[in-house]
């Protein structure tokens, strides 16, 4: 005779099992897009990054090829705070994050990684080529020049050269934040200002949709400039610096990594758009869950969304003002100031 539990839990799994089959086989629900190829990415860097993921989307190429070539470039730059030529940690050693994330939930991300030009490549071998999500510090490292990637110099770039220099006469480390004794800004070791009055930083996240309706996403930085050593933020976490999901939307973020973490920001942000929020609202959304969290300490602390939705819309949220980001499609390539809480 069947136990009467075991009776009801099969009957349970049973009809789950129904409904998931039905699910699976279901036309999948299309959404007219009028807004595609589109590409956006943080800060101003993200002009120029989107230039290289605008040539494979509007070429008709995947999202996923897109978001890794346009942050190549930045990766690539010597001027900025991305890549080996970025400030080195307290020890005097740059090391680098990244992760990317394509429309079928596969990812990938490497952390604490040393001497290689493009950890974004990296992370995409580790999603396609490994059984891992994540792989970290040597371990890393060696599987990258196991995939033929060569070791690149141990040696700082002229300008964080002298930033460490200047660094290592008090030795004070402070997290990417707001200066708040100098009206608002942020500090001399966090995002530099241009002679525009924009802002750079040492974290680009891309997110885009291909003419297919595809979603791809892409992180990757230097990390917090002078942090400590073996400390990693959330751009390489799947969920905080970056998530994607084709039915609904991609975000990626940028700032205090650590606050990022704390809220699982990156899909929160796409949680709050899978209610029905626009980007921008999902984004202010988590924005005000952090400076709840945070109380009197957000105002030294700057965090910022950066979302696109399935229908092709974009929106971002800061804490404070300053963060902008780049937009490319087929009527614009422009940057953007985004709304802040203060």
């Amino acid at each position: 005779m069947l136990d009467r539990r075991k009776f009801i839990a099969t009957s349970v799994f049973s009809s789950a099992g129904i409904l998931l089959s039905k699910k699976i086989l279901a036309k999948p629900h299309v959404v007219a897009v009028k807004n595609k190829p589109v590409v956006i990415s943080t800060w101003n860097n993200g002009l120029e990054a989107n230039k290289a993921a605008w040539k494979i989307l509007a070429a008709g190429g995947r999202a996923l090829d897109a978001v890794e070539a346009g942050v190549m470039v930045t990766e690539s730059s010597q001027d900025c705070c991305v890549g080996l030529g970025a400030n080195p940690d307290r020890d005097g050693f740059v090391t680098l994050d990244a992760s990317i994330m394509d429309e079928h939930f596969n990812c990938g991300s490497v952390a604490f990684l040393e001497r290689i030009k493009h950890p974004i490549s990296v992370a995409r071998r580790v999603m396609e080529k490994t059984p891992h999500v994540m792989l970290v510090g040597i371990g890393a490292q060696e599987f990258a020049v196991a995939e033929g990637f060569p070791l690149e110099p141990q040696k700082l770039s002229p300008e964080a050269q002298k930033a460490y220099d200047e660094w290592l006469k008090k030795s004070e480390y402070k997290p990417p934040a707001i200066n708040v004794e100098n009206n608002g800004e942020h500090g001399p070791f966090a995002p530099s200002r241009f002679d525009d009055g924009t802002w750079n930083h040492d974290t680009i996240g891309m997110v885009a949709m291909d003419a297919n309706g595809n979603l791809s996403g892409s992180c990757t930085t230097s990390g917090a400039g002078f942090k400590m050593r073996g400390r990693v933020g959330d751009s390489p976490i799947i969920g905080a610096g970056l998530y994607v999901d084709n039915e609904v939307g991609a975000c990626t973020s940028t700032g205090q990594g650590e606050d990022v973490i704390r809220v699982a920001g990156s899909h929160s942000v796409v949680e709050m758009m899978r209610q029905g929020l626009s980007p921008e609202k999902a984004c202010k959304k988590i924005i005000e869950r952090i400076i709840r969290i945070k109380g009197e300490k957000a105002k030294e602390i700057q965090v910022a969304f950066l979302a696109l939705n399935k229908n092709g819309e974009v929106g971002a949220y800061a804490i404070h003002g300053g963060f902008s980001f780049a937009l490319r499609d087929n009527k614009n390539e422009k940057l953007i100031s985004a709304k802040s809480f203060d």
